[in-house]
């Protein structure tokens, strides 16, 4: 007797090589962990190694600094024509929220490391480049610090 339902296919048979036909799943952490061996952005990276898991780390912490730094430079000097400068914010922009999705991404891996570093490389990049501890003029309120528009939900 037949128990499928009409339009359903039966499983394909298992492999004649002599192979199970399982692929390798990966056990994917719904809550904060701590551990070296878990996938950040890429598949099979940072690996096992403790030295790709530090490398890992600072490139999350590099592009989080990046995110900061992009959200309060100014490259665009005034008077420039108007369309290639519009051009430019537009590029600036595009690169600024690939590089803040990755960020995210990464910290959706759920290792605490990540997330630690993501969050301490947002603090370092804001205290360099937005914070104005660093500045040595007192700046008006009205004076136009960067040429991208806050990052806002």
């Amino acid at each position: 007797m037949d128990h499928q339902m009409p339009g359903m296919s039966p499983p394909p048979p298992p492999p004649m090589n002599g192979t199970t036909g399982m692929h390798h799943k990966m056990m994917m952490h719904m809550t904060f962990f701590w551990g070296k061996d878990t996938l950040i952005l890429f598949s099979g990276w940072p690996g096992s190694s403790t030295g790709m898991y530090v490398l890992a780390l600072v490139f999350i912490f590099a592009l989080a600094v990046l995110v900061e730094w992009l959200s309060h430079c100014r490259l665009i000097k005034p008077g420039s024509n108007n369309v290639a400068a519009g051009l430019i914010k537009t590029l600036m922009h595009a690169i600024r929220v690939g590089l803040a999705y990755l960020v995210m991404l990464a910290v959706m891996s759920f290792n605490g490391g990540v997330f630690i570093v993501a969050v301490a490389g947002h603090l370092v990049g804001f205290l360099f480049f937005g914070s104005g501890v660093f500045k040595d003029t007192e700046m008006p309120p009205y004076h136009k610090t960067s040429d991208l528009p806050p990052l806002s939900c």
